[in-house]
Formats: C-alpha cells, sequence, structure tokens
C-alpha cells in the first residue's frame, strides 16, 4: 500500500493514489455540505406538518441555532431564566408537563417541538472536498450514536453513515446525547454500508476499518485527502461484509487490563488523530 512520491505532511507514504470523482463547490465548514440536505423521513415529513419533541438545553439551544423549524418551546420558570435565545418565545410549563411532552424526565427544565431531521444524502458528503466521513455498522446504542456524533461535530468532520436497518436513528435521545451536535452535523442514512464503501472509494476516499488486534496501527496511515473510518458495534465489531470493503483495517493500543474502548471513545480518538495530522500538513 504505498503512496509513490512524499505527502504533504512529510510522514512516509503508505498507499496509493486514487484519482477522486469531480467534487462539488467548497462550503463554509471543511468537507461538510449546507444546508443540509433533505433525505428518507425528513422533508417529505416535514412537509406533511410530522413534528417531534425534543429535549435537554443543549439540544434544544442547537436546534434553535441550527436549520429546524423550531415550533414551540417549553420552559420551567428556572430553565427559562438561564435561557438567552432572542426572538424565541417560552412558553411556561411545569416538569411534569414537560416530562409528558417529551416521554422522558431528562428534559432539565426545557423542551421543543421541531421538524423532523432531515438526513443528508451519502453521495452529497463524497462530492465534498476533502471529506472525513464516520460511518457505523449497525450502531443501535442511541447514546454511542449521540457520543459519536458530538464528537465528530467537534473534530470538524464532514457527516456520518448509518445503515437504514439495524441502527440507531436521529431520536430525540440521540439529540440529547449529541449535546445538539446533529443539528450541525450531516447524518446520512444508506441501504447497504458495503456498497456506501465501494463507492466512497469510486469518488477517490480510502476507507480504514477499526478493529481489535488489526495489524495497522491507527497512526500509520496517511489520512490526507478524502477518508471514511467504519467503527463496528461494542462485542460485534465490523461484519465481515464489511470489514472485507475496507481498503485496510487499522487498531489502537490497548495498554490496560479492559481489551476495547467505547465505540464513541474509539470514533473521537481515530478523529482527532486525523485531526492532527492534517492540522500538521
Amino acid at each position: 500500500m504505498a503512496r509513490t512520491g512524499p505527502s504533504s505532511s512529510g510522514r512516509p507514504d503508505r498507499r496509493p493514489r486514487r484519482n477522486p470523482a469531480p467534487k462539488g463547490p467548497s462550503t463554509g465548514r471543511t468537507g461538510a455540505p449546507s444546508p443540509r440536505p433533505a433525505g428518507p423521513g425528513g422533508a417529505a415529513a416535514s412537509r406533511g406538518g410530522a413534528r417531534t419533541v425534543v429535549y435537554g438545553r443543549n439540544a434544544v439551544q442547537e436546534a434553535v441555532r441550527g436549520p429546524r423549524r423550531v415550533h414551540r418551546v417549553w420552559a420551567t420558570r428556572g430553565a427559562a431564566a438561564e435561557a438567552n435565545w432572542p426572538g424565541v418565545e417560552l412558553l411556561p410549563a411545569d416538569a411534569d408537563e414537560l416530562t409528558e411532552r417529551c416521554g422522558s424526565d431528562g428534559h432539565q427544565g426545557i423542551c421543543a417541538e421541531v421538524e423532523l431531521y432531515r438526513y443528508a444524502d451519502a453521495a452529497t458528503l463524497l462530492r465534498s472536498p476533502a471529506p472525513l466521513i464516520v460511518a457505523l455498522d449497525e450502531v443501535t446504542d442511541p447514546q454511542n450514536l449521540g457520543a459519536v456524533c458530538r464528537s465528530a461535530e467537534c473534530a470538524g468532520a464532514t457527516g456520518v453513515v448509518i445503515p437504514e436497518r439495524r441502527s440507531a436513528e436521529v431520536t430525540p435521545a440521540v439529540c440529547k446525547a449529541s449535546a445538539g451536535a446533529v443539528e450541525h452535523l450531516p447524518i446520512a442514512r444508506v441501504r447497504n454500508l458495503a456498497d456506501f464503501l465501494g463507492e466512497a472509494k469510486g469518488a477517490g476516499c480510502w476507507t480504514y476499518g477499526a478493529a481489535a488486534g488489526a495489524p495497522m496501527s491507527y497512526d500509520e496511515p496517511d489520512w490526507s485527502g478524502g477518508v471514511v473510518i467504519v467503527l463496528g458495534a461494542e462485542g460485534r465489531g465490523l461484519r465481515p461484509r464489511v470489514a472485507a470493503s475496507c481498503d485496510a483495517l487499522i487498531s489502537l493500543p490497548m495498554q490496560g487490563r479492559i481489551d476495547s474502548l467505547n465505540v464513541s471513545a474509539a470514533a473521537a480518538v481515530l478523529m482527532y488523530e486525523i485531526l492532527q495530522q492534517r492540522s500538521g500538513a
């Protein structure tokens, strides 16, 4: 997997060049399209008036700041005193009423009725300049999906890709777990993750799957250019076909007695390694 010629980062080259597909125009966020394209469960559902209720201080704050339409916001007196959102009317409610509205007692005194989340288009993510995409293979825990999205948004990732089946979706619980990061991060759903990885290669991206015990260390690849990192569910890891669809498998060093990291922690380590390499290029 040696690349011809030196890399811009000065690191040894470890892969041949791939000719990327034509890319669309650059947008403000590095590699991220904006506004978020509508996808399954998004625009059509919104046109029909479908709504949901997000809850928690950060989740509601970012919904107000983000592209989703916010219809109504309810808050307890204490939460309303802390909110500083000019132009947003806060309807009074007590804690029990909020719990009934959002179906959770983790509302932190505030919730909002918003349009359904609009999923991005995976092909649009691939057309971004030097995209960094995080693909999750059957990660079903909403807390893990939310935590991965939070790290991805903070690290400047282009977006996250999840399967349409056997995967957590962007629910109010995921919104809260992400601290509202999903409002600013494109998330795409694909029918078949292995097929998406093939499309990513065709677009000039390199695909790396995280797998315990893989011989290649996470800091060995040349992370420049388009990259898709793939992480599997805890306990099961990557499915065989998904793993086989990756250009290479990489691992994180485990120095303690526990043999694996939470998927969101592993994703954060990988994304910040990539960010560090790219920032030093």
